[in-house]
């Protein structure tokens, strides 16, 4: 099996965040590991913070960014991967989508984003995101993220830089 690996770990200026990947939501892990591979993460942005909810990374607004986009292959998106029947539960992760109208619920292959909220505020996003990671170490940061300062559409008013690296290897 190709990409088989199931431990990633996301490092920001703030400290590192170690996730692991779900085995039975097979597309969404190869997809992650494939583009930590490509370093399609490194000097891409934690580029949505909302407390109490989520945070957001995999873009920016950087050429390198479009860049690495367009080698990679950006006009792909991944199914929905209902199959696991996971909830957002504080320190899942999720794939996410480029737009709301989206009824076949296809995942963004660029980004994700870490549920930090509560099982009474996860409603709307039960059955429309795929959940494929849990945070194993490093909530702390991921509060300390949230919390930063941002503009009215959630982007943190200084960019913050990620990489991210595989840890099973």
């Amino acid at each position: 099996m190709e990409n088989p690996e199931n431990n990633i770990r996301v490092i920001t200026p703030y400290g590192n965040i170690d996730i692991e990947l779900f085995k039975d939501t097979p597309i969404h892990r190869a997809n992650i590991i494939y583009l930590v591979k490509q370093k399609y993460f490194n000097n891409t942005f934690l580029h949505r913070v909302v407390p109490n909810f989520i945070i957001q990374a995999g873009s920016s607004d950087l050429k390198s960014t479009f860049k690495k986009r367009a080698s990679i292959g950006n006009h792909y998106r991944l199914p929905y991967e209902k199959g696991n029947s996971r909830i957002h539960t504080y320190g899942s992760i999720s794939g996410a989508k480029e737009y709301r109208k989206n009824p076949d619920k296809m995942t963004s292959p660029f980004e994700f984003f870490i549920y930090l909220g509560s099982t009474t505020s996860n409603k709307h996003l039960n059955g429309n995101y795929t959940v494929f990671g849990k945070v194993t170490k490093g909530m702390d940061i991921v509060e300390i993220l949230s919390d930063l300062p941002a503009d009215e559409q959630d982007w943190p008013l200084n960019n913050i830089y990620i990489s991210v690296e595989i840890l099973d290897e």
